[in-house]
């Protein structure tokens, strides 16, 4: 495959991608400001694809549009930043665990390894990064509203845990169905 073959596709993805962000929706009614989006989709198929690095490559496109298209202020000064680190670290799961090896097995393991990585990197991100700058810029401390171990236990972990598993199994689907027309780009 050409370079400039490689550029249009990524290209191509990222501004799938950069739709599919547009699309979101909450998961769970007790904490409808998280919210999912299907972004990575294109991401895991610059994965299939190409490699790791083509898939970040997607990731930062999608982002570089989503700043310059559809920027909504401080909401976007913080929350996107940790939704690049959790998605670059579930993307990375699958290129360790799955990419060499496509097996249903490898893939669970994957799946569970990303979900995994993902859920802690947004605790921690929401505890050391995300709660500090919405009390000071957003003028909102959810610590003084509801309290910061109710928010991290009973919103943060689940939505993260639902959202990476919901990942996982919608790329699965996607994967089966586009499967035939991926072989042919290899």
């Amino acid at each position: 495959m050409t370079n400039t073959r490689k550029m249009v596709i990524i290209a191509s993805l990222s501004a799938i991608s950069f739709i599919l962000m547009l699309f979101n929706f909450p998961i769970m009614p007790a904490a409808s400001f998280l919210k999912i989006d299907f972004s990575i989709i294109p991401m895991l198929a610059a994965l299939v694809l190409f490699d790791l690095k083509s898939s970040y490559l997607v990731l930062f496109f999608r982002s570089l549009l989503k700043i310059l298209l559809d920027g909504k202020g401080v909401n976007d000064f913080i929350g996107l930043p940790m939704n690049i680190v959790a998605i670059a670290l579930f993307l990375f799961a699958f290129a360790l665990f799955w990419k060499k090896s496509q097996t249903k097995s490898h893939y669970m393991t994957a799946s569970i390894i990303g979900t995994a990585l993902l859920t802690l990197a947004m605790l921690l991100l929401n505890l050391f990064y995300a709660v500090p700058l919405y009390a000071k810029f957003a003028n909102f401390d959810i610590a003084k509203f509801i309290g910061l171990s109710k928010y991290l236990f009973t919103m943060v972990l689940p939505f993260n845990f639902i959202e990476g598993l919901i990942f996982a199994i919608v790329f699965y689907f996607v994967y089966m169905a586009i499967k035939p027309i991926l072989e042919r780009y290899h």
